[in-house]
């Protein structure tokens, strides 16, 4: 675990240890505690502190396609690590069709286009979708293959997460399709690749075990009371209030130190690869 994070675990035991009789959110039991932690690091986390992860998946050669990881939120690069060593971003194409076999009137996947049904007129034959994937519970990847740092061709260190560097001027490596839909990445192109390295927002409430950054501990520790008191009818609503305020309070302060700090990791980053050279 890195030194700046600090494990949920701790905090909550940190959480039930500080309690006193007359709380107004003593008697919360351990799980109830864990359970709100776990939803405050996806408030928090989604927000300010996102967990980035780079991930080496193998292409399902049948149709092209990679299966999204268990933890996967939302993608923020792809590509092929190229001769150079580096990863060469995909460009983005939402109308890319990966069915790969052509379709009979009855739906049923036929081996070409001379049997293959035109239902619309509109000139584009049918075609079925085949869905198999090689990827397995894992992510299709080792213990190796999962990366908190991946070198992305051409790309200035991201300015609010994660290492990764990636393509500009127009360059283009390959193409991809989200399907959420499919819990998949549909690719298209003319290289023949078996692998493509992926960076995504990760949900670090899924991970065996989450951590937050030291910067938004309190942030957390403030949800944790903030939701463990909000329904309480008991709680007098000036308590609830000035809860709900130190929460977002707290949440602001970590924002702003998260965000200096990524502001700073950028220009070192920038700093260290100037050159007086053109770039492209």
């Amino acid at each position: 675990m890195s030194r700046n994070t600090v494990p949920l675990s701790q905090i909550v035991g940190d959480y039930m240890l500080t309690q006193e009789e007359n709380d107004f959110s003593s008697n919360s039991s351990h799980a109830a505690i864990h359970n709100i932690a776990l939803r405050g690091i996806r408030e928090i986390g989604f927000d300010i502190g996102k967990k980035i992860k780079s991930l080496k998946l193998s292409i399902d050669s049948s149709n092209n396609t990679v299966e999204l990881p268990d933890d996967f939120v939302d993608l923020t690069k792809i590509g092929s690590v190229g001769e150079d060593g580096l990863v060469h971003v995909f460009t983005e194409n939402k109308h890319i069709n990966q069915s790969r076999a052509y379709a009979d009137a009855s739906g049923n996947a036929v081996s070409n286009s001379s049997t293959a049904y035109d239902s619309d007129g509109d000139g584009v034959f049918d075609r079925v979708d085949s869905k198999g994937s090689t990827v397995g519970d894992e992510g299709g990847a080792s213990l190796n293959d999962v990366f908190e740092s991946y070198i992305f061709r051409n790309f200035i260190h991201g300015v609010t997460q994660g290492r990764l560097y990636g393509i500009g001027g127009g360059q283009k490596a390959g193409m991809y399709r989200l399907n959420l839909d499919q819990n998949r990445i549909e690719i298209d192109t003319d290289s023949d690749i078996a692998e493509v390295v992926i960076e995504y927002v990760a949900d670090e409430a899924r991970s065996s075990d989450p951590s937050v950054h030291v910067y938004a501990e309190e942030a957390l520790r403030a949800y944790i009371y903030y939701k463990l008191i909000e329904r309480k009818s008991q709680v007098p609503m000036a308590e609830k209030s000035r809860a709900r305020s130190e929460f977002y309070n707290e949440r602001r302060k970590a924002n702003a130190r998260l965000s200096n700090f990524t502001k700073q990791e950028a220009l070192q980053v920038i700093q260290k690869n100037f050159k007086q050279s053109p770039k492209v």
